[in-house]
């Protein structure tokens, strides 16, 4: 399956538009951070758009969450590679993080929710009206996105970024997909 078929089953198995926006800016991080990188774009991208495909089966047993996304990832036909990143991004699972790019998708997961939230905070709730600084200050505000850990986003270190950087990159990426996140 190509990129586009693989968006339409993410939008069949995703309850809402707000989650479809979620694997959407977290697939434009991926891709940023991809690019940053020189690693496979594409390959990187597909890993943020399905790692939550199993959202609807996992809410409620979150230790579950990944696991079930990756042998429904399989049964596609997808990579072993995606296939693990996308289980190893539940930090409850545990597991090590060992490529370049499980260790982009465990950190770009919550960086995603926080730049939204930095966005929605802003006049016309849109991403063109937030910048690195807003979002590094925001970021010492444990109230604020609480549910972005920070923890998690200071994860970017395992790929030698610093926390600006990182935020840079990801806040330039969802940019360039603001329409589509409705932001």
């Amino acid at each position: 399956m190509d990129r586009d078929e693989l968006f339409l089953v993410v939008c069949e198995r995703m309850p809402s538009s707000n989650l479809v926006h979620h694997v959407q800016a977290v697939e434009a991080i991926m891709r940023g951070l991809a690019t940053h990188f020189g690693e496979d774009v594409d390959k990187w991208g597909l890993a943020g758009l399905l790692h939550d495909i199993d959202y609807q089966e996992t809410k409620d047993k979150p230790n579950l969450h990944g696991i079930v996304a990756a042998e429904q990832l399989r049964l596609m036909g997808i990579s072993e590679e995606i296939c693990y990143a996308v289980r190893v991004h539940n930090p409850l699972l545990g597991l090590p993080r060992r490529s370049l790019m499980d260790k982009a998708l465990y950190a770009a997961d919550p960086l995603s929710g926080l730049i939204v939230a930095c966005a929605l905070v802003t006049r016309d709730k849109k991403l063109a009206d937030v910048d690195t600084d807003f979002v590094m200050m925001r970021f010492k505000e444990k109230r604020f996105a609480a549910g972005a850990r920070r923890d998690q986003i200071l994860a970017c270190q395992d790929l030698g970024l610093d926390l600006y950087a990182f935020v840079s990159i990801g806040l330039r990426s969802m940019k360039e997909v603001a329409e589509q996140i409705g932001l």
